[in-house]
């Protein structure tokens, strides 16, 4: 194994944990790698691990966040969820 075959050092934001809204919580991950100048990575993971990753990346970790508050207020906390016992609800 090469230096180039490790995985790359993540670097979390202090934005990422837990978010709950109307009783239905998800994960949200904002993260770089680390001596990357790519910019911030937002994830957002529901109770069964079912992903939603942005696109693009954005310039701090606080911008990130606040897309993805800027989301649950415009499309609901069920936008990022597939779990089907959620969606009847």
């Amino acid at each position: 194994m090469t230096d180039t075959d490790h995985d790359p050092d993540i670097e979390y934001s202090p934005y990422t944990g837990s978010f709950t809204d109307n009783g239905i919580t998800v994960t949200v991950n904002i993260f770089r790698i680390a001596d990357d100048d790519e910019g911030w990575w937002l994830e957002v993971v529901d109770s069964v691990n079912t992903s939603t990753v942005w696109d693009d990346a954005f310039a701090t970790d606080e911008a990130a966040y606040e897309e993805f508050k800027s989301a649950v207020q415009h499309e609901g906390i069920l936008a990022f969820v597939s779990s089907p016992e959620h969606q009847l609800h």
